[in-house]
């Protein structure tokens, strides 16, 4: 396994809308049984929200952490619809994924309520994975840099460096979400790096250095080496190839190695 400054390997797989309650158990049977043995990397898997209290209970104390899609930042009220942060610890989350570019360009999602959302997470003991990515549009004009600042210094707002270490960031590129099409090594590895300066600026450098940030977007057996192999990529958040315990088992292998 590749230790980069004592950033232990993570990743993550979103599972969306897919999956019943029983397809959910089956693909979590089939992933605990091929686990790598030692399991050196963090591995978390996000359910729909349907199956995450069955899941808890076969999950228990295992080696696979549970996270939750999203979540509203209302400690509790009259949110017909959403899930509370409360609710998730109680079922059993470790984790919550925050500012998904699905929930930011499907659903709207602002920087302001991705911040909001960060905020509850930490105050009630969730683990953030704070999603940044820009579009295809913003990158062939160039506006790279200037959205992934705006994104992530939005989204820490106010947060401390003790509750910022208790996170990770998935640079997850839209144009690359469920399209086939991937950042290059070297694209990645630029952005990490960018975000990597930026937590140094905005916090301190033990913490830019301590915190893992992870790639998402097209991610698949072929590509993954590569990526893992750069200086400032720690992991992967996996969307489609995590929805087959097999070709998710062949990801989570390498980022173990």
């Amino acid at each position: 396994m590749t230790i980069k400054n004592n950033r232990r390997p993570w990743i993550g797989g979103n599972w969306k809308m897919f999956k019943t309650i029983p397809e959910a158990l089956d693909t979590f049977q089939e992933l605990k049984a091929g686990l790598p043995d030692p399991l050196q990397a963090e591995v978390i898997i996000a359910p729909p929200f349907t199956a995450l209290s069955a899941l808890a209970r076969v999950i228990q104390d295992g080696p696979v952490r549970l996270a939750a899609q999203n979540v509203h930042w209302a400690e509790d009220g009259a949110f017909t619809g959403e899930i509370s942060t409360r609710m998730l610890v109680d079922v059993g989350c470790t984790y919550c994924l925050i500012g998904h570019s699905e929930r930011r360009h499907v659903f709207g999602e602002t920087d302001n309520q991705v911040h909001q959302k960060l905020a509850t997470c930490l105050k009630t003991g969730l683990k953030p994975v704070l999603c940044l990515g820009e579009t295809l549009e913003e990158r062939e004009e160039g506006r790279i840099q200037a959205v992934i600042e705006r994104q992530l210094l939005k989204a820490v707002e106010g947060v401390s460096p003790e509750d910022m270490a208790r996170g990770v960031v998935a640079y997850e590129p839209v144009w690359a979400i469920g399209t086939g099409r991937s950042a290059t090594p070297a694209q990645a590895q630029e952005v990490h790096a960018f975000i990597r300066g930026l937590l140094q600026t905005r916090f301190n450098k033990t913490l830019a250095l301590e915190t893992r940030i992870v790639y998402g977007g097209s991610v698949t057996p072929d590509n993954i080496r590569d990526l893992r192999s750069q200086t400032d990529i720690d992991g992967a958040l996996v969307g489609g190839a995590s929805l087959k315990a097999d070709k998710f088992l062949a990801l989570i292998k390498e980022v173990n190695q």
